[in-house]
């Protein structure tokens, strides 16, 4: 049986998870509702994470990696991941996984009728003011962008490949990923998940990350908005 489902796991600094990361997807490839792979993208990590990742790799034919040179962000690497992905299917989770691989099943449900299905994290388990800028910034790109979603920075999304593929890379793109879908005039889904502490390393991004940071890619996006072109082929001969 063929892939139909390719993981993007994004990487950096993480080498406290990343055993963890690959016991927890060869748990979920025992009950996922579609042949899954993994595509670990390596962000420039400075720790022992590249050699974890090619340990892992080599041990695992369902997993396979693609690493930078340098540090370039996460958007970056999700659009990386989206460009090489050659399944019907694209997800992403984080390494850090306070989000359960499992939930991916929850997605899955939807994604026949939906471009895009993103998680929402219920019972968040972080820090209040991580919550309060969070939901904050999600409340100001709301007002920006009228994608409807309650958590676009829920580190569990499924999207059918081809629209990820169309999405124009930026910094930032991954707070915007519904929106950008219904720029292709696609529909979206939000599915409550588990979310869960991080128990190992360090989180990645402060305050600014979450807030400031997203305001300033809001007007980012309008001008995006304005200029982005799309169009239906009819026929070609």
């Amino acid at each position: 049986m063929s892939y139909q489902f390719t993981i993007i796991i994004p990487v950096y600094n993480e080498e406290d998870n990343l055993k963890r990361v690959a016991s927890e997807m060869l748990a979920y490839f025992k009950i996922a509702t579609k042949k899954t792979k993994v595509l670990f993208v390596n962000d420039g990590s400075q720790d022992n994470s590249q050699a974890m990742i090619v340990d892992i790799c080599r041990d695992n034919k369902d997993f396979s990696y693609l690493s930078f040179e340098k540090n370039c962000g996460l958007s970056a690497a999700i659009s990386a991941g989206f460009h090489l992905c050659d399944t019907a299917l694209v997800g992403y989770i984080d390494s850090d996984l306070q989000t359960a691989p499992s939930d991916f099943n929850l997605l899955l449900e939807h994604i026949e009728k939906n471009d895009l299905v993103t998680g929402v994290r219920a019972n968040r388990k972080d820090s209040f003011v991580k919550n309060m800028s969070s939901t904050i910034a999600n409340g100001i790109r709301r007002s920006f962008t009228s994608d409807g979603m309650d958590d676009t920075g829920c580190p569990l999304k499924v999207i059918k490949t081809d629209f990820a593929k169309r999405i124009p890379m930026f910094k930032g793109l991954h707070r915007f990923l519904p929106a950008m879908i219904l720029l292709q005039q696609g529909n979206i889904k939000q599915v409550p998940v588990q979310h869960f502490p991080r128990i190992a390393g360090e989180a990645k991004y402060g305050v600014w990350n979450r807030l400031l940071g997203p305001l300033m890619d809001c007007f980012a996006y309008l001008w995006m908005k304005k200029k982005y072109i799309n169009y239906t082929v009819a026929s070609k001969g």
